[in-house]
This record gives C-alpha cells, sequence and structure tokens, in this order.
C-alpha cells in the first residue's frame, strides 16, 4: 500500500468533506459481500460505517482489523450517501473463525442469552455500541450540569463494613478475615461529603445482592448519586433533578442524534415543572381512572405504568415525581414527620421507576430512634452518626439508575443491553 500518498486517516463519518479524494480508512470488516469480480465490504470505525467497493480482493472475515485506500464518491445508497472505491485493502490483524452472530442482522428479541454469551464481540454490533455511547454522553451531561450548579465530584468506598440501606441484599465478602460488604449505595458517604463541599456528586457502580430475574434490574450497576445540603425541603432536590435532567436531555439531543435514529426514539419534551403528586394520590388516580387497585406500600409496575400513562394524557409530561411515601417504603435515613410520611420521593419516566430520593435526617437523635423503631443496631454506623454531632445541615439527594434510564429513553425491552458487560443473578461471565 502507498502510504506515502495518504496524509492521515480519515473517518467514516468525515467522509463527505473528502468526495473526489483519496483517502485512508481504518477500521473493522463489519460485514461483506462477493459478487465474483466485485467485492462490497462494509467498514466500520468508531464514527459510523462506510461502504467500500473493491474488485479482484480476497475479503477477510468479519470482524478483521483493516484499512483500506481508496476515492471517495458520493451514493446515495451506500451507508451515509458516501462509498469508497477501493484501490488496495490491508488486513491488519484477521479473525481466525466468523462471529458467532452475524453482527448486522443481529435482532435483541432473539435469544437474548446467547447475545450476551458471546457480548465480547455482540457489544460491536451498531445498536449495542450506539446504547452505550447514549449513555457515556448522558454520564458526561450530568457531571457538566452539577459541576455548573457548584457540586464537587466525589470517589466513596465500594468495601463497606455496613449496608447504607440495612436489609439482606448485600454481598459478602471476606476482608482480611473480617466480614465486609460490596456497597449498596454511596448514600452515607455522600452525605457526610455535604459536610465537606455542601453539594456533591458521584457516578460509580453499586451492588445489590437482590435475586432479581426481571428485565429491568441488575445486580451491578452504575449509580448516578447528587446530594445537597442547606436545603428547605425535598422540592429544593426535585428542583434540581428537573434542571440536571433539562440539561441531559438537551445533550443528547444534540449529540446523539444518530443514534436515537437508530433505535427509532425520541426524546422527552419537558413541560414547564414536572408533576409532583403524593402517593396516596397517586394510587387514587390509578385506581380511580383504571380500575387497578394497588396493594401494599408502594406502587407496583402496573401502577407505575398507568400513572405515567395518566401524566402523559392529562399533563403532558413524560416523567412525575411520586412524593410522600410512607417510613416503611424508605430507608432508615429518610427524613419523616409524626404522620408517618417521609419527604422522599420517586422520579418515574414513561412507566417506570429511574430515581428515588428525598431529604434526609440531619438531627442525630431523629437517626438514632429510626434506627432504633426499626430495629437496626448502631454497630456498623459509628462513624456515620458521629459526623451528626457536629452541625450538619438540613440537606437531601437523589440516585439515578444509568442503565435503567438508558434503556427507557431508547426503547430497550432488557437494561442488560444498556451495559456493556452485565451482571445478573446468573451471570458472571464474559
Amino acid at each position: 500500500m502507498n502510504e506515502q500518498a495518504v496524509q492521515k486517516r480519515v473517518l467514516c463519518a468525515e467522509l463527505g468533506a473528502h468526495v473526489g479524494q483519496e483517502v485512508l480508512l481504518r477500521g473493522f470488516a463489519y460485514s461483506r459481500r462477493d459478487l465474483g469480480g466485485i467485492q462490497f465490504l462494509v467498514l466500520r470505525d468508531r464514527s459510523g460505517v462506510t461502504q467500500c467497493v473493491l474488485s479482484h480482493q480476497h475479503l477477510p472475515l468479519p470482524e478483521s482489523s483493516v484499512e483500506v485506500v481508496g476515492k471517495v464518491v458520493e451514493q446515495p445508497r451506500a451507508p451515509g450517501g458516501y462509498e469508497v472505491q477501493a484501490t488496495d485493502l490491508r488486513v491488519l490483524s484477521a479473525a481466525t473463525e466468523p462471529p458467532p452472530v452475524e453482527l448486522p442482522k443481529v435482532e435483541w428479541n432473539a435469544n437474548p442469552e446467547t447475545l450476551l454469551d458471546y457480548r465480547y464481540v455482540t457489544v460491536r454490533g451498531l445498536r449495542d455500541r450506539a446504547a452505550l455511547r447514549v449513555q457515556a454522553v448522558l454520564v458526561e451531561a450530568f457531571r457538566e450540569a452539577l459541576s455548573t450548579l457548584g457540586f464537587t465530584e466525589i470517589f466513596t468506598p465500594k468495601i463497606v463494613s455496613a449496608g447504607a440501606e440495612g436489609g439482606a441484599n448485600l454481598f459478602e465478602i471476606d476482608y482480611f478475615g473480617r466480614r465486609a460488604y460490596l456497597a449498596q449505595s454511596p448514600q452515607l458517604y455522600k452525605q457526610i461529603m455535604v459536610g465537606v463541599f455542601e453539594r456533591v456528586f458521584e457516578t460509580a457502580p453499586v451492588y445489590r445482592a437482590e435475586e432479581h430475574a426481571t428485565s429491568r434490574h441488575l445486580n451491578e450497576y452504575l449509580s448516578l448519586d447528587a446530594e445537597l445540603g442547606f436545603i428547605d425541603s425535598e422540592e429544593d432536590v426535585m428542583d434540581v433533578e428537573e434542571e440536571v435532567l433539562r440539561h441531559v436531555t438537551r445533550r443528547l439531543r444534540e449529540d446523539c442524534a444518530a443514534e436515537f435514529a437508530l433505535f427509532g426514539a425520541d426524546l422527552p419534551d419537558f413541560p414547564a415543572r414536572i408533576p409532583r403528586i403524593p402517593l396516596l394520590e397517586a394510587r387514587r388516580l390509578v385506581t380511580e381512572t383504571y380500575g387497578h387497585a394497588v396493594g401494599g406500600k408502594d406502587l407496583d409496575p402496573e401502577a407505575e405504568r398507568l400513572l405515567s400513562q395518566y401524566v402523559r394524557e392529562h399533563l403532558g409530561s413524560d416523567y412525575v415525581f411520586v412524593t410522600k411515601y410512607p417510613r416503611a417504603a424508605r430507608p432508615f435515613y429518610a427524613y419523616f414527620e409524626e404522620d408517618g410520611l417521609t419527604r422522599s420521593f420517586d422520579l418515574l419516566y414513561r412507566g417506570i421507576e429511574i430515581t428515588s430520593g428525598g431529604q434526609r435526617i440531619h438531627d442525630l437523635e431523629m437517626l438514632r430512634r429510626s434506627l432504633r423503631e426499626r430495629g437496626m443496631s448502631e454497630e456498623g454506623f459509628e462513624g456515620y452518626l458521629e459526623v451528626f454531632k457536629h452541625g450538619m445541615p438540613p440537606h437531601g439527594g437523589f440516585a439515578i439508575g444509568a442503565e435503567r434510564l438508558t434503556a427507557k429513553l431508547l426503547g430497550i425491552q432488557n437494561v442488560r443491553f444498556a451495559r456493556a458487560f452485565p451482571r445478573d443473578r446468573h451471570r458472571l461471565t464474559p
């Protein structure tokens, strides 16, 4: 290959600026067709795909790493509207066997376990990587929005001595002969850090030892957490989250239009203010409007779907805050009133919960009472409780599951396909 005539590598997305010129492409052999003397090779690089037309070449197996030199021409029928009439093809690293599935023809609703078993290859598919890019922009925009609002990013331990939310959904580990756990939430640490920076956030994995087998749960997921001090009530927390989500939506609209088009998905339109409906009122609306009786202390998945439908049809919003949960439905640190309700909320988006949040208890004696009334010991929480002896302000926060929000934004039916290498109750590989 005569590389002296080629100045630099050009990406697939940049071909429109090089019509009539000779370019060098590098990428993966995404698909291929051999029609005798004429071959068609679709090359995939980090920016997209393009069609290369060759003659009398030996085409490598799909997913081989290749470089192609050729002239860029307009071709409306080709991906992106351009193709490269190749004069040379070089195999940089040949695949030694075909992929376990044909990536251009993958459908996520077919054999999902097979797709996940071979995730190390199937994650290269266009839709798979598009979902991960949307998630990357989502997380970046989350950081941007909070930084603009005066938040400081923090990094908290993922090996802990006690669970932030109590209960049995903890992965126990041997920590040099001592019992320890994988963190189910950064909650206690981010509250402590409010005493340092007032406004803090973290983007990090959390671990839940829950034996779910649903399309909406993972046992390891990316949690987008924020906590802020000197609030008047949980209303301030909801205001911040709403501003964050508006910024995230703007960034996704600007930077991920191609990815959303690939899924045929639409970003939400925001109302002037996201509706805020107390839990008891939400249950009444669902029962009276749709005849769905809601049992238990929370909204069941069908009630979440129906409430979102009601809000969309009557209030024009894809989002709805459900507020004023009872103490039994919230963790021990949730600020509560004497009527048994907490200053807490969930945020639903198009029928599914994507956020839990609210105001936290900032008074030491109230915290001790909350632990005591739940039958929980102060053992393991000594360091956390200690900070409340030193002037903690009224504060609150929220957490967003990045994979669940990504999946819902794109219309992905199984949250496992919104993570590169998911962990559920059955899956430890790849």
